[in-house]
C-alpha cells in the first residue's frame, strides 16, 4: 500500500518543495547532510532524475504529514508546471470542527493550566521528585522559556551557598550523537542535577542514541548506562564505560508522539512514554498559537525588552492577527521579529514585516 505525504517544509536541490504531496518511498532516515526522505517526484517533478525517486531534505518528522491519495490525485489535476499545490479544505474539517467548540477564554484557561503544570512539574524535577519528563509543543510558543526560567530561579540559590559550588543543571540544544548524550549524562548524573535536552529530535533516529536515552530514563531503582565499544573520547575525558544515572531528564520536542505514523518510531516512542511523564501542551491549532501568544503579551512578558507602550504592543498583535494566514511561522519568536522591525521604524514597520515576515501572496503551505 503506497503511503502519501504532504511536505510542509522541506527542499530539494536548495529549492522549497513545502506543501507538495508526494508517494513516500522511504521513510525518514539520516543523511550526511541531516534527516532527509525519499519520495517519488515522477508525476509531480517531470524530469527531476531517470527514477523519478529524490531525496526532501527536512528537519523532523514534523516537518510532513500523512496525507490521503485523494489530496495527492487532486494536486496533480491541479498543477500546471511545478509549485506549491492549495491543500484539500476537506482535510481540514475536523480541526475546524474542534476549533468551534471552544471559546477563545477556554481556549486561553486550557493553555494556561498547561503551561502551569509545565511549571510546577519543572520545579519538581529540580527536587528530584520527577525523574524524567517529555514535553511537546509545536515550536515558538515557550516551552523551553518556561523550563529554564525555573533553572534560572535554582541556581541563584545554588550560587547564594557559595561561588564553588558546581552546576547542577545542563540545556543541550540541537543536534547530539550518541557519545555526546553519554557524555553529558555523566556529567550530570548525579542526584539533584537535570540535564534538558531541547529540540534534539535527532536523538530518535539513532538507535543507539535511543536506547542510552532508554536506559537513562528507566523506571527501576538503578538506571546503569554502559558504552560497549572503544572510544578515544571516553578516554581523554576520564569518563568510564558504565555508569549510574541518579540525575532527572526534561525531553522538550515539537513531536507529538501520539501523532506519529512510523511503525518503528512508534515503538521506540512507546518505550520512552512508558519511562516518563508525558505532557502535552495541546496547542494543536494556529487558532491556539495565535492565542498563546495574545496571553504572553496580555502578561506583559513577551515584550519586556521593547520599550513599548501598551497600544503598541496592541498594535502589533492586531497586525499579526491580520495577517496570520501570511506569516511565515505563528510564534513568539515571529511577534519578536515585529517588534524588531517596529525599533527599525515606527512608521514602516508593517511594509518591512510584510517583505520579511510574510510569504508572497498567491502562496500556499
Amino acid at each position: 500500500m503506497v503511503t502519501f505525504v504532504k511536505v510542509l517544509a522541506g527542499t530539494y536541490r536548495n529549492q522549497t518543495v513545502a506543501g507538495t504531496i508526494f508517494p513516500l518511498v522511504k521513510d525518514i532516515a539520516a543523511g550526511a547532510k541531516g534527516p532527509f526522505i525519499t519520495v517519488d517526484a515522477s508525476k509531480v517533478m517531470p524530469g527531476c532524475n531517470t527514477s523519478g525517486k529524490i531525496r526532501v531534505s527536512v528537519t523532523s518528522i514534523t516537518d510532513y504529514d500523512i496525507v490521503t491519495e485523494d489530496d495527492y490525485l487532486f494536486q496533480n489535476e491541479q498543477l500546471v508546471a511545478f509549485a506549491p499545490v492549495v491543500p484539500v479544505v476537506k482535510t481540514k474539517v475536523a480541526v475546524a470542527v474542534k476549533e468551534s467548540l471552544e471559546t477563545d477564554e477556554e481556549i486561553k484557561a486550557r493553555i494556561a493550566e498547561r503551561f502551569d503544570i509545565l511549571r510546577e512539574m519543572t520545579v519538581a524535577t529540580i527536587e528530584s521528585d520527577v525523574r524524567a519528563m517529555i514535553v511537546t509543543g509545536p515550536p515558538g510558543v515557550g516551552k523551553s522559556y518556561g523550563i529554564e526560567k525555573e533553572l534560572e530561579k535554582a541556581e541563584v540559590f545554588d550560587k547564594l551557598r557559595g561561588p564553588n559550588v558546581q552546576p547542577r543543571f545542563e540545556v543541550m540544544k540541537g543536534a547530539a550523537t550518541p557519545i555526546g548524550l553519554y557524555m553529558a549524562l555523566y556529567n550530570f548524573k548525579d542526584k539533584g542535577n537535570v540535564i534538558v535536552f531541547d529540540d534534539c529530535d535527532s536523538v530518535l533516529l539513532d538507535d543507539l542514541s535511543l536506547n542510552i536515552l532508554k536506559a537513562a530514563l528507566d523506571s527501576g531503582r538503578n538506571r546503569r548506562i554502559c558504552w560497549n565499544s572503544e572510544s578515544n573520547a571516553l578516554d581523554r575525558e576520564g569518563i568510564p564505560k558504565s555508569f549510574d544515572f541518579r540525575g532527572s531528564v526534561i525531553f522538550v520536542t515539537n513531536l507529538n508522539f501520539d501523532n506519529i505514523r512510523s511503525k518503528k518510531l512508534q515503538d521506540h516512542l512507546a518505550a520512552l512514554q512508558s519511562r516518563c511523564h508525558y505532557l502535552d501542551l495541546t496547542l494543536d491549532t494556529e487558532r491556539d498559537k495565535f492565542l498563546r501568544i495574545e496571553q504572553i503579551a496580555e502578561t506583559g512578558d513577551l515584550f519586556q525588552d521593547y520599550s513599548l507602550t501598551k497600544e503598541q504592543e496592541a498594535e502589533i498583535i492586531e497586525f499579526m492577527r491580520e495577517n496570520k494566514e501570511m506569516l511565515r511561522e505563528l510564534s513568539l519568536r515571529m511577534a519578536l521579529k515585529i517588534a524588531d522591525l517596529f525599533a527599525i521604524s515606527q512608521t514602516r514597520w508593517q511594509a518591512l514585516a510584510r517583505s520579511t515576515c510574510m510569504r508572497r501572496v498567491g502562496t500556499k503551505v
